[in-house]
């Protein structure tokens, strides 16, 4: 999928970032801007299962078939990333029905794990980056915020379309009960995370929350190093 298995492994790693969170939380923004900061690829990884998702539709598969969702999940290229449809309200709910499947995390978890294995370090945003794909990632930020706030964030990027706030809460119930329900590799953060809740900040005040994190995380992760 583009980056080696050989790049490094969630043991041996340079300074890697692990963003985690739920929908809507602000963690995206929050990785991109950090990744700008501290010169590192940045990786979102709920693309990958969003594009699992909308593929595995587009090919007239049912999000139902495990076995064919993780098929899937085996061939995806990663280059394609960029594609707008992976990146609508639809997208989203099919990325949160695949992602609970074993099968399509395995397939997808050597990608994750290159990537912030390579080096230099990267960041990397999802909901099991600190606690599976990169364990030892010397920052960890765990990135709330209230279903409410949440779901008026999404809500005002879709306004366009005219879907109804108590709609757009309802999929965010819906996606925070499957993501942290599913057996395999649920939401939550890691014991060591720093928890960021964002209900009240602008993104402006979150992404500087995020960096005097980070920054701290990475003066003692360089000390360590001496």
């Amino acid at each position: 999928m583009g980056v080696s298995k050989d790049a490094g492994s969630p043991g041996a790693m340079d300074f890697v970032i692990a963003v985690d969170g739920p929908a809507a939380s602000g963690k995206g923004t929050i990785a991109e801007q950090l990744g700008a900061r501290f010169g590192l690829p940045v990786l979102d990884s709920g693309l990958l299962y969003r594009a699992v998702g909308v593929t595995l539709l587009a090919e007239g598969g049912d999000l139902a078939d495990e076995e064919a969702a993780a098929g899937v999940a085996l061939r995806l290229d990663p280059a394609r990333l960029d594609d707008a449809a992976f990146r609508t309200r639809a997208a989203g709910e099919a990325a949160s029905r695949v992602a609970a499947y074993t099968s399509v995390r395995v397939a997808l978890r050597d990608f994750q794990r290159a990537f912030a294995g390579q080096p230099g370090g990267a960041v990397i945003d999802g909901r099991d980056i600190g606690t599976v794909i990169a364990p030892e990632a010397p920052a960890k930020l765990y990135v709330t915020a209230s279903p409410e706030a949440r779901a008026r964030r999404r809500w005002l990027q879709l306004n366009e379309t005219e879907v109804p706030y108590a709609e757009v809460l309802a999929d965010i119930l819906r996606r925070d009960a499957r993501d942290a329900g599913r057996a395999d590799s649920p939401m939550r953060p890691a014991s060591d995370a720093v928890l960021l809740d964002t209900t009240e900040m602008t993104i402006s005040a979150a992404a500087d929350a995020a960096r005097r994190i980070v920054e701290a995380a990475r003066a003692r992760w360089e000390t360590s190093r001496r």
